[in-house]
This record gives C-alpha cells, structure tokens and sequence, in this order.
C-alpha cells in the first residue's frame, strides 16, 4: 500500500476545502486514513487505485501525523505534517531562479528560518502521456538556511509574505522549467478543445516522426560534444597553478563575479582563477569558510596547494547555480599571503565564476567577531583549454524536448493532481514573446485547463507581467514584449486573477533580473487582496482604464490610481500619436488620478502609449508603491 509521491514528511495538507488522499493497493484492500481526529475509509478499484477525502481541516501549527493503513496489514506514516496554505509555483526560468542567485542571496538565506514554511521541488521530467505520481519519493523540506537555496526564489518569498499576513503555515511546490513555452504546460484536452489553440498539438503529431529523426540527430551531437569536451585531465594542476608560488603562463586580471564571456573570452574551455589574500594572524591555523559563490559550470576548488572542494555538473545538475562553500583546514591557513585558487570547466553556454558577489568570502567561524574578507573584485586568470565558440544548437521539439506540447503538463503538473491547494502563481511569457497575440488566447486557455483539472473554480492564479529588458529604445517604437505584457494584462479579465507588474526592476543586460524580493511580495498583495479578501491591501499598481480626448491633451483614466505620482523630476514613458500613428515622446502630468498627454508636434491625438518598449524608462506609481502596467488605447 502506498500513498501518491506528492504525500511526504513535512508537508502541508490544504485547510478550508475537502483533502484528497490517494495512493494504490492489493485491488480490493480497504484503506483507512487517519488524520487530525478524522478517519475516512476507502477500497481500492480493480486496478489498485484508491482515493478518498478528509473533511475540510482548520490551518495548524501543531505538527500531526497522517496515518494510511490497508486491510492487509500495510502501513504508512506521515510525520510532521501542518496545515494551512499551499500554492503552487511554476513556469520558465524566472520562477526557477533559485535564492541562492538573487540580489542580497546571502543576508536572504541566512535569515530563511521559517519552520512553518514547507518546500517541495518537482524533479524535470517530459512525458507524452498524464504521470500518475512522481519520481521517487516526495521530498517536502522545512525552510532553512540549508534547504532554501536552490528553491524558487519567487516562491519563496510569496510564501514568506503570505505566512507573514495570514498566520498559517505555507506550503510550496516548485514545479517549473527556464525556457519553457505555455504550451508545454497547458494538457492536450486543454489545447485540442481550442479551435485556435489544436493546430499546436496536430501539426506536432503529424510531424512526429520528422521531429523523431531531428530530436536523434540532435543527440547525436550533444552526445559527441560532450564525449569531446569530457574534462579528463587537469592540465593546470600539473603546471602548480594551484599552488602559493607565481605560476608561470598568461595570466590576466579578470572581474569577479561575472562570466569570462563578458571579459572578452568568447570561447567555452577550462578557466583557472586565483587571489590572493591576506590572512590576520588570530586566523592562522584555524578552519576557515571559503566562499566562492556560484561557478558556472563544474569547478575543483584549491588553497595553498590543497583541494578544498569541487562540484560538477555530472554529479549535480545544477551546479551552475549552486553556490560554493567549502572548510579549509586549519593546517593550511598561515598569517600573511594565502593564495585560492579556482578551475572552472564550462563546454558549452557562458561560463566563469558568477556570484554573486556577497556570496564570495572567507571568514574564521571561531572567531566570529572578524569582519569576513571579501572576495569579490579583481583575480587573476588563465586558460587551461579552450574549445573555441561553441555553437550550441537548440534542442528540436520532438519526444524529450521539454517545449514539446503538454510534455510537461504530463510530466510535472499531472502528479500533482488532485492535491488540495489554494492556487497558483506563475512567471512565464519570454519563451512566447514571438507569439504574442496567440498569447492572448493560449495563457487564459492554460488556466482554465488548470481549474477544470484541479476542479475548483476559485482556483487563484497570479502571474507576472515581463520585466524591463534588453536595450533601451531612443525612439517609440513597436515591441515583441511589450505585445506579450499587453496579452497577459488581458488575462486579468478571468476571475481570481492578478498580475505583478515587474516593468520597473528588471534588467537590461539580463534575462533573469535580481530582484525577485519585490515579485514575490507584488504576487503576494494580488492574492491577499482577491483570494484572501485583505480589501485594505492595494493589488496592483495604476491599470489602465480608458482615454478621453480633450482638445489637444489625452486624458488617462486607470484602476488602482489613488495618490498617482512620479519618481523623477518628471513623468516619462509616455508616447501620442495623430491619426498618422507616428508616435512620439509626450508630455506628461498627474492630475488627480488621472494623466494628461500631449506634445506640441501633434495637434489632433489619437493614440497613447505607455512604457510601450521592451526596456522602457517609465516611472509612474500609485501611493501604495505600485509601478503602473504598460499599455497602449491604439488596439493591435
């Protein structure tokens, strides 16, 4: 007798609604289920297959034990169990980027000690059909400075302002994938059921066996790269670059944290890195923490000769994301010069030592006192092995590739099925970008299909609107993105919606932007204010409502505009247009809650666009700190 993988130690059953408990057994056993004073009974089908659900529960801090037993004599027990809230967090790389990687990683995490906060990440996984249950064994953590690193940053820290405003434990589940499309995520009933929407699912099938071939030539060459680029042999270490004395070679300055592409080393290969550092003689032979922050992608880490440590990608998947921390004994640590020293092997994509910075230092824990020394800033490097510019191909949809349509919704969403949770929040749209205007259909299509699987209408899905990102435009112009931001603002027409707007702290020059602190809690305020109906939270910033021409001015009305204000000397980001749609930078003031445009070179306005760009400069808020949504009154 078993229960569904989803069910582990620590996790957090759903208050306030029915709570389904599902597993197998010898085809006609009678399961019993024991939870929190209640029992309920059921008895496996034909085919092994048994659910059954608890009474709606009251959100609780005390841990309970679960108990299933099979009339066969069977157990499981499931320990230290809460009640309260669970969501679930899903979509591209934006929602997977991890802790460990945002902006002030290392203050976040050392001060990530929220027992009442439980973690679930969803392994990768592509299917062509519906998963009942997932890989291995459901590992639900307990939030700690241990296990919350590599969790979804933008999770996390939703939970941490959920678990704040509610009084109630949280419990998520991270089930998502960098570039990934919505279509992956949406079940093939979900997309055949759209007239619009089936050509995805049949143009993909009919293609199948074409898409086969490629998906195996593909392979074929991953595989023979990987083979070619096998890192077999430290080179380096026979040339004493780890050691204390000046190794000979080219060696340059380089910045950390950063990618050596960046550096003007436009190749993938083997790196060496080395500092120098100056060790207070209290620190002499004591254990030190060496930090290095994360090492994209392998890395075999030395000081003063001697191998401290070392992560590889063939070990650890993720270990270009994983952040380094490793002991050096107390015998190899001298008052005066010490010299660490880092390899970093990356056969493909960007490579270096990458950060962030705050996460790179070298401290003395027992004396706790000392400032650690920061390792951030200039090192010094040389190449071991260069494979040249490595010209990646993209992987081809076809079996395996996890864009391939509802690959993952088969793989990663299925199995999760019917737990109770309260909703869900989601962070995607990059990998759709080029397809914006069927974005208008298949993203409010993916929601409903998740509600109609899940069975509850009040299903609360919350989802964040594009950052800022790539250069900025000196002219209006059209944007791809900006298009994109516009479908989802369209989403926000289904009920139990909300959208944090993130158009003011992306990053130009990266796809994933630091900041994740204020995606979370703008996610957050959305579903405190709709699903949990905290009617004194402000939900959004300023949304657009309507435009009235009045003479030569626009006049723009929006939602959610109480305390309209700039942060600037003045408001930009809006652009007008005639009748021509030629448009241009406009003059802007607040007025109320409302705004007034014009420009003197247009003198009959049509049309208004604001933070209509890919990177937009804009900066009008609402009194509750709320940057405004982009939008155009032009209808494309």
């Amino acid at each position: 007798m078993k229960l569904a993988t989803v069910f582990g130690d620590n996790m957090v059953l759903q208050q306030a609604m029915p709570v389904p408990v599902w597993g197998t057994a010898k085809p006609g056993a009678k399961i019993n289920v024991q939870f929190a004073g209640q029992q309920a009974e059921t008895t496996a089908d034909s085919n092994g297959d048994w659910r059954l659900n608890l009474k709606p529960l009251t959100a609780s801090f005390d841990p309970q034990t679960l108990n299933a037993r099979s009339s066969d004599g069977q157990s499981v027990s499931l320990k230290n169990v809460l009640v309260g809230e669970v969501w679930v967090c899903s979509g591209q790389s934006n929602m997977e980027w991890p802790v460990s990687r945002v902006a002030h990683a290392a203050d976040e995490m050392a001060k990530a000690n929220h027992p009442a906060i439980r973690l679930l990440s969803v392994a990768r996984r592509v299917s062509s059909t519906p998963e009942r249950d997932l890989p291995g064994s459901a590992v639900w953590s307990v939030c700690s400075p241990e296990t919350i690193p590599q969790f979804s940053a933008v999770g996390y820290f939703f939970g941490r302002k959920l678990r704040e405003s509610l009084n109630a434990p949280v419990g998520l589940i991270n089930s998502s994938w960098g570039g990934t499309v919505a279509e992956a995520w949406t079940s093939r009933e979900g997309l055949t059921n759209e007239p619009s929407l089936r050509d995805i699912v049949e143009k993909y099938e009919k293609e199948l066996p074409v898409l086969k071939e490629r998906h195996a030539e593909w392979k074929a060459f991953v595989d023979a790269h990987e083979e070619k680029t096998k890192d077999t042999q430290n080179i380096g270490y026979g040339k004493g670059w780890e050691g204390e004395k000046e190794p000979a070679g080219d060696w340059k300055d380089i910045a950390v944290p950063g990618y050596w592409q960046t550096s003007g080393y436009d190749i993938s290969g083997i790196f060496w890195y080395r500092k120098t550092v100056e060790i207070p003689a209290k620190w002499a032979g004591k254990e030190l923490s060496l930090a290095i922050g994360a090492t994209d992608k392998s890395d075999v880490t030395y000081f003063n000769n001697e191998k401290v440590g070392g992560l590889t990608m063939q070990e650890t998947p993720d270990a270009w994301c994983i952040l380094r921390t490793y002991k050096v004994p107390g015998r190899l640590v001298k008052a005066g010069k010490n010299v660490i020293a880092v390899r970093v092997h990356s056969n493909k994509f960007a490579g270096g030592m990458t950060g962030p910075a705050d996460a790179m230092k070298l401290s003395c824990p027992s004396v706790p006192g000392d400032a650690p020394l920061k390792l951030d800033g200039q090192w010094r490097v040389a190449i071991e092995t260069t494979y040249g510019k490595v010209e990646f191909p993209k992987e081809p949809i076809g079996p395996g590739n996890q864009n391939s349509p509802s690959g993952l919704y088969n793989g990663m969403l299925a199995p999760l099925i019917p737990l109770a949770a309260r909703g869900a929040i989601w962070y995607q749209g990059e990998s759709n970008a080029d397809r914006a205007v069927q974005y208008r259909t298949l993203f409010p299509v993916l929601i409903r299909d998740w509600r109609r699987i899940w069975g509850q209408k009040q299903f609360g899905f919350y989802f964040v609107q594009l950052a800022n990102y790539m250069a900025r435009a000196a002219e209006p112009c059209d944007s791809q993105w900006a298009e994109l931001r516009e479908a989802q603002t369209m989403t926000l027409a289904l009920p139990e919606t909300g959208m944090a707007v993130a158009i003011d702290i992306g990053d130009g020059g990266d796809i994933h932007p630091a900041n994740k602190q204020d995606v979370g809690l703008r996610l957050a305020l959305a579903a405190l204010h709709t699903t949990y109906g905290k009617k004194d939270v402000v939900p959004s910033g300023p949304l657009y409502k309507n435009a009235v021409r009045d003479g030569k001015t626009m006049r723009i009305s929006f939602d959610y505009a109480d305390g309209l204000q700039k942060r600037g000397d003045r408001l930009t980001g809006f652009s007008i247009a005639g009748p021509d749609k030629k448009f241009v930078w406009a003059d802007a003031r607040i007025d109320g809650k409302t705004v007034v445009v014009s420009s003197p070179s247009v003198s009959d306005p049509a049309a208004v666009r604001y933070a209509w760009a890919n990177n937009p400069d804009c900066n009008l808020y609402n009194a509750a700190g709320l940057p405004a949504s982009p939008f155009r009154t032009d209808k494309g």
